[in-house]
């Protein structure tokens, strides 16, 4: 009987990353999430095309959000410079106009971040009622 190889060590597999797979990749991403995002920014909804359209993590890499279609939006420079790496409650709270066009046109975005962007939205102009 012949003795067997010793096998090649596996490469650990990253939690939470994702790692780059090329611009062709990310370009088919980007088309995708125009065609599902009605070709619109979804905070601010003005048009976009595909050279002014960004990608917008929902609920950012820096805090643990993946790169998956549930998280990801389009968004124009403007709009995606505002929200930067805010938390999809803090960014609602301080920008309720943002989370009514977010409710509309994000339309595949994960459901929990949906209900998220409602409870903030309600909370802000319940706010500004208490405050009026």
């Amino acid at each position: 009987m012949l003795a067997r190889l010793p096998r090649r060590p596996q490469r650990p597999k990253q939690r939470g990353t994702q790692h780059f797979r090329g611009a062709r990749y990310k370009r088919a991403i980007k088309r995708a999430t125009m065609r599902d995002c009605g070709r619109r920014c979804v905070y601010c909804a003005t048009r976009l095309d595909f050279d002014t359209a960004t990608l917008d993590h929902v609920h950012p890499l820096s805090h643990g959000g993946a790169h998956h279609p549930g998280n990801v939006v389009l968004a124009c420079v403007r709009c995606n410079r505002l929200k930067s790496d805010l938390l999809p409650y803090e960014f609602f709270s301080e920008h309720p106009w943002a989370g009514m066009n977010f409710m509309r046109f994000a339309r595949t975005v994960h459901r929990a971040l949906k209900r998220a962007a409602r409870r903030a939205v309600s909370l802000a102009y319940a706010e500004d009622r208490l405050a009026a």
